[in-house]
Order: structure tokens, then C-alpha cells, then sequence
């Protein structure tokens, strides 16, 4: 077990380059696999989950070259997978098991995927619905609706799903099932998730349309497909690993920090939106899109932030920054409410418990609800120790809070970061 410590900092300062963002990261190989021809991926995620993903397209017979700068993945067209060897490993990668569930079900051999013991326990019911109804044959091993996962071929027909939830993984599943089915595949969700898949789908050649709903439902309808093409794809920063130094450079005393070539995808960009709502001190320069996502420099610096009621459809788009939201709700003054978040029960831990557990041993006034938390700000954030329970958003986010808290902070199974952020010990450490 790695242990971190972190002490109260008089300022940071300096330029940051964040991994590449881990959503379009996955996608790229994994479309770039089905793909005819070549795909070059610059600024590609190494991280343990995207490396998942890679490992399991080798493990069905696609070259997957990592050269200095890029990723070449030398496609085998829709129908050229072939049956792995033993099991497909996902790791720690919900993603990786919920997106390449749809591509499975289109096959014409069997599969079985698995992960840790953390991803074991994550539910899959969700995804496993609707590939059923679209005729794939998927069941959970155990019987528990948890991976692993057995894929076995079955007719794939097209269907409109109405998603209960506003989830990409899901949408995104239905989606890369679409490509084989015999008619068109679409899904509505109640609002609009990230949609990286639709903007790749529609960059490798899928015929794919998105249509946004007076009453704010989403839907994404995607006809069969006969091939992709391989493409050049450049992956901007992630917006949710920037999160972490747009947090501390708004909540640590004495900060300046210059976040390059972030992704600003405007379904990912609620963080900025919940930043600004607090009052933040937050520049965009230099914005551009290249392969279809949009990005921008993000120059931070520290204000007094204020609370915010965060609920409804902003929730998709920042649902994987609540941790570090919190954090910065907790040195903000007044109270601030985040709801209609129930999703984040099924993420890597609980993150509902695993937020108030670990601000309440820092001296936060943090109340749990059913689907989201109440923090009065406002109160002096103390070091702790703090258990991460091996969940990357977790310890990185009390990691930012360590930086402005009084005394010593100590991030256990501080490891867990290389999911998403390799080198993020690193990048505190320089920013000194």
C-alpha cells in the first residue's frame, strides 16, 4: 500500500499538461480496432483503464503499435475480430466493459470479460438490458448482473431504447451494437451525457444523427454500418483531470496556474459552468476544435468562492467531478447543494459515502441524501488521514484539499491514480 503525504502549500504556480482525456482515449482505440486501415492517436491516456483497452483488442488480433508520440492501431475492419485467447481482462475499467460489450454482442464467437474485485461488484443490469433486447446474448456469470461477463453470438436487430438514465456508457454500448444490427439503433436518454461516441462515430464514417428534444430528452440514432475508416485523432486534455488544478488553483492562497489544451466538449464542460457559479476567476484562451472536440487553455486564478445548488441536467456533464467539487464547496463560504447524483453509488466506490466520510475527518460539515450531499462551507479544512478505497477521483481530490488544509494530510493507496493520471504526484510536486 502507497501512502502520500500533503501539507498546506503557499501557493502553486506554473503551466500544467493533463493526460489526455480517458473517455475519447478509449473510444479511439476501440472504434480504431473495427476500423479499416490505420489509426493515429496523438496525446493518447497511458493509463491503467485505456491500457485495458488496448490489451483487450490485442487479445482479438489487432495490431496495436505504441511509437514515441502516438498510438497506431491497424484496424481490422467491423467483421476482422477474432475469438481471444482465455479471458478478455478489463481491469479496473467500467468503460472498457460496458462500450466493448456492444461490439461483442455483434460477433460470431464468444467472449467472456472480467476485472478486478472492484469492477466485479460494479452493475452491469444496465447495460445488459438493452444489448438483450437488441437480441445479443449476454448473461452475468455469477448471476449476480456484475461481470463476468459471457457474450455469445446472437442476431443483433435494431431498437429505440429509452434510457432510464442519462449515462454514456449505456447510450454508448447501444450505440457500437447498432453498427451490426439490421435496422437503425437509436436511444433517448432523459438529458444529454457526453457524447464523444457520436461525434467519433460520425468522424470514422458511421451514419449517426443526434437530435436534442423540446422537453430536453436526447437521442442518438445510428444506422448499420458496412465499415469505419481508420482516422487521425488528437485527444485533448481531460477536462476531469484539469479539475483537480482548476480546483486547487481557485482554493489555494497565492496560485496561478495555466491548464494547456483542455477539452471543452460543452457535454463535459458543467465543471467550468459550477466553477463560474461560484464565482471562480477563470479564463478560456486560445479555444479551437481538431477531430471534432472543442478546447481551450484554461487560466486560473484564487477567488472566494461561494455555494451553488448543482442538480438536473448539469449533472451528466460533471458527474465525474463531484468529488473535487466538493472539496472546493467545502472552502467556499455558504452552502451548497448537489442533487439528483444518485450515479455516483456505482462509480469505482460509493462517492457518496466515500466524500463525506473522508471531508468529515477533515472538518467539514458535509450531510449525506439519497442522491447527493449538503456542504456548508466556510469551516477550516484540517489534515486527515484519508482512505481511498483505491478510487483514482478520490484520492486525488482530497489531495487538493491536503494542499490548503491545516497540517498533514495522508492519502492512502495513493497508486489508485494511474487509472486516469500517471503522473499526477508529480505534477503537484513541480507546481511548488
Amino acid at each position: 500500500m502507497s501512502v502520500k503525504y500533503i501539507s498546506k502549500t503557499s501557493g502553486l504556480r506554473g503551466t500544467v499538461n493533463v493526460p489526455g482525456d480517458k473517455s475519447i482515449s478509449h473510444r479511439a482505440v476501440m472504434l480504431g480496432s473495427i476500423a479499416l486501415g490505420t489509426t493515429e492517436i496523438t496525446n493518447f491516456l497511458e493509463g491503467a483503464d485505456c491500457l485495458a483497452t488496448i490489451g483487450c483488442f490485442r487479445n482479438m488480433g489487432v495490431e496495436i503499435e505504441h511509437k514515441p508520440k502516438s498510438i497506431l492501431v491497424h484496424g481490422k475492419g467491423l467483421r476482422g475480430l477474432h475469438a481471444p485467447e482465455g479471458i478478455l481482462d478489463v481491469g479496473n475499467s467500467g468503460t472498457t466493459t460496458r462500450l466493448i460489450s456492444g461490439i461483442l454482442s455483434g460477433q460470431n464467437f464468444t467472449s467472456v470479460l472480467s476485472g478486478d474485485e472492484s469492477l466485479n461488484s460494479r452493475p452491469m443490469g444496465r447495460i445488459i438490458t438493452p444489448l438483450r433486447n437488441m437480441g445479443a446474448t449476454v448473461t452475468s456469470v455469477d448471476g449476480s448482473g456484475c461481470a463476468p461477463l459471457k457474450i455469445e453470438p446472437g442476431y443483433i436487430h435494431g431498437i429505440h431504447y429509452e434510457s432510464p438514465v442519462a449515462s454514456a456508457q449505456v447510450k454508448s454500448a447501444v450505440l457500437l451494437a447498432g453498427l451490426y444490427a439490421d435496422s437503425e439503433t437509436s436511444v433517448t436518454e432523459p438529458t444529454l451525457s457526453r457524447n464523444h461516441t457520436e461525434l467519433m462515430l460520425q468522424s470514422f464514417g458511421a451514419a449517426l444523427t443526434a437530435t436534442m428534444h423540446p422537453d430536453g430528452r436526447a437521442t442518438a440514432a445510428v444506422a448499420p454500418c458496412r465499415e469505419l475508416y481508420g482516422q487521425q485523432i488528437d485527444v485533448p486534455g481531460d477536462i476531469s483531470s484539469a479539475a483537480y488544478f482548476i480546483a486547487a488553483g481557485l482554493t489555494v492562497p497565492g496560485s496561478e496556474l495555466l491548464i494547456k489544451n483542455v477539452g471543452t466538449n460543452f457535454t463535459r464542460a458543467g465543471f467550468l459552468n459550477v466553477c463560474q457559479n461560484m464565482g471562480a476567476d477563470i479564463t478560456l484562451e486560445n479555444e479551437t476544435i481538431q477531430s471534432g472536440e472543442a478546447r481551450a487553455d484554461i487560466l486560473v486564478k484564487p477567488d472566494r468562492l461561494h455555494g451553488t445548488v448543482i442538480e438536473g441536467d448539469l449533472i451528466p456533464s460533471l458527474i465525474d467531478e463531484i468529488p473535487v467539487i466538493a472539496v472546493m464547496a467545502a472552502c467556499a463560504e455558504g452552502t451548497t447543494v448537489i442533487r439528483d447524483a444518485a450515479e455516483l453509488k456505482v462509480k469505482e466506490t460509493d462517492r457518496i459515502q466515500t466524500v463525506t466520510e473522508n471531508l468529515r475527518a477533515m472538518g467539514a460539515h458535509i450531510a449525506p441524501t439519497e442522491d447527493g450531499m449538503v456542504i456548508e462551507g466556510g469551516h477550516m479544512l484540517k489534515g486527515a488521514s484519508i482512505e481511498s478505497h483505491m478510487d483514482h477521483r478520490i484520492a486525488m481530490s482530497f489531495a487538493i484539499a491536503g494542499l490548503s488544509a491545516e497540517g498533514e494530510t495522508q492519502i492512502h493507496n495513493s497508486q489508485c491514480v494511474d487509472v486516469s493520471y500517471p503522473t499526477f504526484w508529480e505534477t503537484i510536486e513541480n507546481l511548488h
